[in-house]
């Protein structure tokens, strides 16, 4: 009786652990997900932890950022080292610099492919994956806004257009 009772623990212990897997962890936005990621992905190239990242003008003056600094890849698991230095400089800008004080606002952005849900989910993805980096940075959280423009503002009929409308931007909030 006790291999039995053993057994069946040991089976139990199995199953629990092959059907437990990851937890699920909760959106950051109010943005949420309607389509399962990799699976069913109409776009696999298109990946929320990928994408650009563009300063507006505004900010860019105000945190005396080059042209060169204010458009940049983006790679939100594996930033390089001068992606690092910019987005350092965007945190210190709106934490202690001229932007003090000031939100600071992150538009995600997707290309027009895949349902519009899905996009403004990504779009949303993105721009809390920016924050993300940016709050690691030393950005307090409650200085930063997200939002997701989704597909609206796609421009891209290719593959290189649409690497452009992959991105997020970094605005002054209003």
């Amino acid at each position: 009786m006790n291999h039995r009772v053993s057994l069946v623990f040991v089976v139990l212990a199995f199953v629990i652990t092959a059907c437990g897997g990851s937890e699920k962890k909760p959106a950051a936005s109010a943005v949420t997900e309607s389509t399962p990621a990799a699976a069913s992905n109409p776009k696999p190239d298109d990946d929320a932890t990928k994408g650009m990242v563009n300063v507006s003008d505004d900010v860019k003056k105000a945190c005396g950022l080059t042209d060169d600094e204010a458009f940049f890849a983006f790679n939100s698991a594996a930033v390089t080292p001068k992606d690092n230095v910019v987005l350092k400089k965007l945190a210190d800008c709106f934490e202690t610099g001229p932007l003090k004080g000031k939100k600071m606002d992150l538009v995600g952005h997707a290309d027009p492919r895949g349902a519009d849900d899905y996009n403004m989910a990504l779009g949303g993805r993105r721009a809390d994956n920016v924050k993300s980096v940016m709050v690691s940075l030393g950005l307090s959280s409650g200085n930063v806004v997200t939002s997701s423009r989704g597909k609206m503002d796609a421009t891209g009929t290719d593959e290189a257009s649409w690497a452009k409308d992959r991105k997020v931007d970094v605005n002054v909030a209003r």
